[in-house]
């Protein structure tokens, strides 16, 4: 089949409580289409975007990424989003993907945001993957990674941009206007994440979670709606659209000197 259901789960989320938001997100499992090969939550769900990973990191090994395999398998669909995840005495906000058959690919963040200093206490990632959910190519990107379209270029490699955020309310006509771009200008389906609510750092997020198509046209919008979305991504239409607006063929070549393709 040509067609791969994608959803989203737009929702606020527990400061530091990395046991109440598992609960929490378990919550709207049952709400997602059986069809759905790929359910994704935002930026750090487990937690709130935080500054203080030294209380909430996690290992590989630990409560959070077991409980995304556990689910992933239970459900037979990819289950994703990011994470606060401690490695060789570094922290990582890590985007984790676990399959069906319980594996977990990851993602860290390139781009740490520096306005909140992030860059602090964060290390940046410097792989570019690109992961296979039947038969759609998707690439993750976290949040402010989202602003940079030199690393986030189509390079003839996937066909689902996907953006886990927690993008706040005063940007988020910016939010909008990326994701849009990215579409349009790697001529690839782009699924923004974000969150609802205040976070612990008094931050308001207006959610905004939207799908948008290859030329641009939005084909989900969230808007500040609590719950589950869910979007038909048609691989044949993309191909077709690739095909007959083939602007993909003028694409300047380039290399990023530090990154692992």
């Amino acid at each position: 089949m040509s067609v791969v259901t994608v959803s989203l789960i737009q929702t606020a989320t527990h400061w530091h409580a990395p046991a109440r938001n598992r609960e929490h997100f378990q919550r709207f499992f049952p709400q997602v289409p059986a069809a759905s090969a790929l359910l994704l939550m935002p930026e750090m769900f487990s937690t709130g975007f935080t500054l203080q990973p030294e209380l909430v990191a996690e290992s590989m090994q630990g409560p959070t990424a077991s409980w995304l395999s556990e689910q992933a398998r239970q459900q037979g669909r990819a289950i994703g989003g990011s994470a606060v995840m401690a490695e060789a005495d570094r922290y990582f906000n890590r985007f984790l993907l676990a399959l069906p058959d319980t594996s977990l690919v990851t993602y860290d963040k390139r781009h740490c945001f520096r306005m909140a200093g992030e860059h602090e206490h964060y290390a940046s990632g410097n792989a570019r993957p690109v992961w296979n959910v039947q038969q759609l190519r998707v690439r993750p990107s976290v949040c402010y990674d989202l602003r940079f379209p030199i690393w986030l270029r189509r390079r003839d490699d996937y066909d689902l941009l996907v953006c886990v955020a927690n993008w706040p309310a005063v940007r988020l006509d910016a939010w909008r206007t990326l994701l849009k771009a990215r579409a349009i200008e790697n001529q690839s389906y782009v699924a923004g994440v974000n969150i609802l609510g205040r976070d612990g750092n008094g931050v308001e997020y207006a959610g905004g979670s939207t799908v948008f198509g290859p030329d641009g046209r939005c084909l989900l919008d969230a808007q500040d709606r609590e719950g589950v979305f869910s979007v038909e991504l048609d691989l044949k239409l993309l191909t077709q659209y690739r095909h007959d607006f083939p602007a993909w063929q003028d694409a300047d070549g380039f290399n990023v000197i530090d990154a692992e393709f």
